[in-house]
């Protein structure tokens, strides 16, 4: 019977961790039926809170929107009417958030109008109708890339979020479908332009997010995969999830032509330190100036003075920011590509072989006169829609102005809300370790937003390193988190999905409430101590 348990285990350990997820959940609701066990699912990220104040305004805003387009009736009893109109329509606006000035959307709709106009210096007639326009949906996303105010709205949120400081330059973006809808568009688009082709190298910092390890070995793309690993034990024994000297320098090699990165990573949730900044910022200028850096950085906003590698190697990276995780807005499916006007995406462009500039000239001729100087970001809109359907590509406008509505209200509000959203999943954090007597050490990198704990380390700390040969020796690692489920009824990832250690799990600290993660510290304690318990026995 054991045998037959570990052979399932290493099967069902050859699948992603989010299709793993569901053999666990199954396992974990049984468990909770037939127990007293309280089913506890910390195996998602989606997060348990939502900003409401940016979704009232919104959706007061598409009140505005109707009554502004029925003042123009085509069949006025069935509601047939025109689009809105741009005269004057900034005037009526105003007028409209009087009317409903004790109104909580109201408040922000205007906090954000004055701002935009004023600080922003835009019309405030053309603005107040991009809002209405895109709201109601009623023409196709121009320009397809990201509406006009849109931009500056959402550059100014990320330029804040991000830890551009006063870096002022422009930050070309492109509003998609979610970070996962940007990840498909940039390796896409990698592959069209000729940047990356099979058997180039391409680097990930791991543990990170389990499609950036599944996508580039797919058969479509074929990269020769180069791990970068924070994986070693560093402090006494610990964790710090930081990447050594010698990890770091595998990216001195030209021939890595790109890196993925997730920062703060995923699932260690741990923040690249200064140092680690300083020495991708050597390797660059002293070894490999032409890297392509693609860098996640959804979870930056969870780090009080988070800085991106948008701003540290502002030339060599694109960043993808999803609103997902900070706005509790996975539903929305909105995020940004943002790429800097001078790049070495656009520079790598122009030193293609002439023939690889033939195809590339055939494949974008019908958007321009002078094809090779599309610049790579219009390269991604264009192949997210196979080129040819480039005049209707672009995020749904009504999502780019919930976009715009949580950029302007979290940028406003930064000091108010940012400080509080740390704080609840810190609390959450602790809550997780306290219960299971493992030490948690203070970490500025620390986000917070996942935890990843060894328990080889805990094992060998509690129990000794001939406990830990012995779990090592006679269980499959994915045996932890399934007999969390069977026995407790709680769901965790296993680590190694995300190239982690084999031995860790994966909590997540967004989804649950405070007092569950108690729960969680003391069965996953419980568990480990049963191992050990079974060892004596076995001696």
């Amino acid at each position: 019977m054991k045998n037959e348990c570990k052979e399932f285990e290493k099967k069902l350990s050859a699948m992603s961790p989010f299709e793993i997820k569901g053999t666990l959940i199954d396992m974990a609701q049984k468990d909770a039926r037939q127990s007293t066990n309280t089913f506890l699912n910390a195996g998602r990220g989606n997060p348990n809170w939502i900003l409401t104040y940016p979704r009232r305004a919104f959706f007061l805003l598409g009140q505005f929107a109707m009554g502004e387009a029925e003042r123009n009736p085509y069949v006025s009893e069935w509601g047939i009417v025109a689009s809105p109109a741009s005269d004057g329509i900034a005037d009526r606006f105003c007028d409209f958030l009087n009317q409903h000035r004790d109104e909580v959307g109201a408040k922000v709709l205007r906090h954000v109008y004055t701002h935009v106009t004023t600080d922003l210096k835009a019309d405030p007639d053309e603005f107040v109708y991009e809002l209405v326009d895109g709201i109601t949906g009623d023409h196709y996303p121009t320009p397809p890339r990201i509406l006009k105010y849109t931009e500056q709205i959402t550059r100014e949120y990320l330029r804040w979020a991000m830890g551009g400081g006063d870096d002022m330059t422009d930050y070309d973006l492109f509003a998609t479908e979610g970070s996962t809808a940007g990840m498909v568009y940039v390796f896409d688009s990698l592959k069209q332009n000729f940047l990356m082709k099979p058997g180039d190298k391409m680097a990930l910092l791991t543990p990170c997010f389990t499609p950036y390890l599944e996508i580039p070995v797919l058969k479509q793309f074929g990269y020769d995969t180069v791990y970068v690993s924070a994986n070693k034990v560093e402090k006494d024994g610990y964790h710090d999830w930081q990447y050594p000297k010698e990890e770091i320098d595998k990216l001195r090699d030209p021939s890595v032509k790109c890196v993925c990165i997730t920062n703060p990573s995923n699932p260690p949730s741990v923040a690249l330190s200064k140092e680690v900044l300083d020495q991708l910022v050597d390797v660059v200028r002293n070894d490999n100036p032409n890297l392509m850096i693609i860098t996640d950085d959804v979870y930056g906003t969870f780090i009080e003075g988070f800085k991106s590698l948008m701003y540290v190697l502002p030339y060599n990276t694109i960043c993808l920011y999803s609103y997902s995780k900070y706005f509790g807005a996975t539903g929305w499916r909105v995020a940004a590509m943002a790429l800097r006007p001078d790049n070495v995406f656009d520079y790598r462009l122009s030193q293609l072989s002439e023939e690889d500039k033939t195809l590339l000239r055939e494949r974008y001729s019908s958007l321009s006169l002078e094809p090779d100087k599309l610049k790579f970001i219009d390269r991604l809109v264009a192949d997210s829609r196979l080129v040819a359907l480039n005049h209707t590509a672009g995020l749904s406008t009504p999502q780019q102005i919930q976009m715009a509505l949580f950029s302007a209200f979290a940028y406003l509000h930064h000091d108010d809300i940012q400080p509080r959203l740390i704080r609840m999943i810190h609390h959450r954090l602790e809550n997780l370790w306290k219960t299971t007597g493992f030490t948690l050490l203070p970490d500025p990198n620390r986000a917070g937003y996942y935890s990843e704990i060894d328990m080889m380390v805990w094992a060998t700390k509690f129990y000794g390193e001939e406990f830990a040969r012995y779990l090592e020796a006679n269980y499959e690692p994915l045996d932890f988190v399934i007999r969390l489920a069977n026995e407790t009824a709680i769901v965790l990832l296993n680590g190694d999905g995300f190239d982690g250690p084999a031995w860790s799990v994966r909590a997540s600290l967004a989804n649950l409430n405070d007092d569950d993660y108690l729960k969680i510290g003391t069965a996953i304690r419980k568990i480990l101590d049963e191992y050990h318990e079974t060892w004596l026995k076995s001696r």
